[in-house]
């Protein structure tokens, strides 16, 4: 029992560390601050292609996170990078990627996709 107890707060000691790391590099921004700059950024939908394909912001590019890192040359340092995903959590993995891969000015949509209410484009 005690071994489950030890397991439990050290899941959650690293689940706060890392909540807390990510606030350093990583902006969540609500739907009117992301839509304020957006358009002057690398706009990047990390979902997979099928989801991309059946709605997504208008001028977004989908990199899914599954291939980011192959595809991190098609991205720009200089240039503020903002992402979503479906709900969050695939944007928030993206950023920790590209932060350690030395980018800092990444932006997250808050509440991803679905809660979007502005602009989708579908194929």
């Amino acid at each position: 029992m005690e071994i489950l107890i030890i397991a439990l707060v050290i899941l959650l000691a690293v689940g706060m560390f890392r909540y807390f790391r990510q606030k350093n590099f990583l902006k969540v921004l609500t739907e009117d601050q992301f839509r304020e700059g957006y358009r002057k950024a690398q706009l990047i939908d990390v979902r997979e292609p099928n989801e991309f394909e059946k709605g997504h912001i208008l001028g977004a590019r989908n990199i899914p996170l599954t291939q980011m890192k192959q595809r991190l040359v098609e991205l720009r340092k200089d240039k503020p990078v903002y992402l979503y995903c479906k709900g969050g959590s695939r944007s928030a993995r993206a950023a920790q990627l590209l932060h350690k891969k030395g980018y800092n000015d990444i932006n997250q949509l808050k509440g991803g996709f679905k809660k979007w209410t502005g602009k989708v484009k579908t194929k």
